[in-house]
């Protein structure tokens, strides 16, 4: 058995990664050789473009980590490539080391007007070379992690909080409260779901709740809704704040019924027997930021508490709406008989069933 083992050869871990990718432009072949053999042998990877307008072409289809650029080229010199690279958010971050006989203070400023990181004088000193080609790659990996930590931190952001409110926190607003006059809300309760989580285990209760929700959030998002919160097994949506539009109410009423839908195949493919009970209020909110450590997006006025009521007094697998989201749909969609509701502060408080569209 040990001879056997001795036998097995190690399975291959595949090329070695290079220390960075070096793009060398420079219209005579042996100057880019100078350049290139000695960065090779240290375990760069070369690419090379013998003008600007192809340097520029293979920075597009592929960013280096740092540039090593010859100012003296026909057709388009060093200075030129380098402006039109720099003015390019895509690549305005890519160190370009220029590559030059020229000693002149005015050549040396222009390449700095240009955009220009540092200088490396011809004739080429390898070891100064690779000394500041070295330090262009390690600054151009800080500058790539910390914009991968950048988009990492504005996802989680905009995971909390509407991309409009998230703008104005990035701006440095810190007391962020809003009046609309004319939204929609729409709130969502699982039936059942409680129940169903006493015969579980806790992972099996939170990926199930998480395949709903997740469900409703890409519905949410398809009909122009924005999320609110979560509150337990309650669902909180919202249409006419982040991108005001006048159906908010009809595009409430389509999701309602999608959800309804996604409730159904939920309960076909885990064979449970989940409900959801809707409700859906139109009228005016007060919207805004509270917290600092966990801060959080959320609406306050009598639409939510409205919205909030016709949900808990609604019926399983029905979708409740009051008289003014009615107003809004009645000849669009087909509703049942009109009833009312008792709603503390109000009396009684008409509403009705949503059914189906007409």
């Amino acid at each position: 058995m040990q001879s056997e083992i001795k036998n097995i050869k190690p399975a291959s871990t595949g090329p070695t990664s290079s220390l960075g990718f070096v793009l060398v432009v420079d219209d005579e072949e042996q100057n880019r050789s100078l350049l290139r053999d000695p960065l090779e042998a240290r375990g760069y990877e070369i690419a090379e473009a013998e003008n600007g307008l192809l340097a520029l072409q293979k920075v597009a289809k592929r960013p280096p980590d740092v540039i090593l650029l010859d100012l003296m080229m026909p057709r388009m010199d060093g200075f030129e490539v380098c402006r039109r690279l720099k003015k390019d958010l895509k690549t305005a971050h890519i160190p370009i080391l220029i590559v030059t006989a020229l000693s002149e203070r005015k050549e040396r400023l222009m390449g700095i007007e240009a955009g220009a990181n540092d200088f490396l004088n011809k004739p080429i000193d390898i070891q100064d070379v690779i000394l500041r080609v070295g330090n262009a790659v390690y600054a151009k990996h800080l500058q790539d992690q910390l914009q991968a930590e950048q988009e990492k931190s504005e996802r989680l952001l905009l995971n909390i909080l509407p991309k409009p409110i998230a703008e104005r926190m990035k701006k440095g607003e810190t007391n962020i409260a809003d009046s609309y006059p004319d939204v929609t809300v729409l709130l969502a309760d699982l039936i059942g779901f409680t129940t169903l989580s006493a015969h579980i285990g806790p992972e099996q209760i939170v990926q199930l709740l998480n395949e709903i929700f997740s469900a409703f959030d890409l519905l949410a998002e398809k009909h122009g809704l924005e999320k609110i919160k979560t509150i337990g097994d309650a669902y909180m949506v919202v249409g006419g704040i982040s991108f005001p539009r006048p159906d908010h109410a009809e595009a409430s009423a389509e999701l309602a019924i999608n959800m309804q839908e996604e409730i159904q195949r939920f309960n076909q493919q885990y064979n449970t027997s989940v409900r959801l009970c809707v409700g859906i209020c139109t009228g005016p909110v007060v919207a805004g930021v509270i917290g600092r450590g966990r801060f959080a997006y959320d609406l306050w006025g009598e639409t939510v508490n409205l919205a909030y009521r016709l949900e808990s007094t609604g019926e399983a697998g029905k979708i409740q709406i009051a008289e003014s989201t009615y107003e809004r749909l009645k000849h669009k969609y087909q509703f049942e008989p009109k009833h009312s509701i008792d709603v503390k502060g109000h009396g009684h408080l008409s509403a009705y069933w949503l059914d189906k569209r007409t």
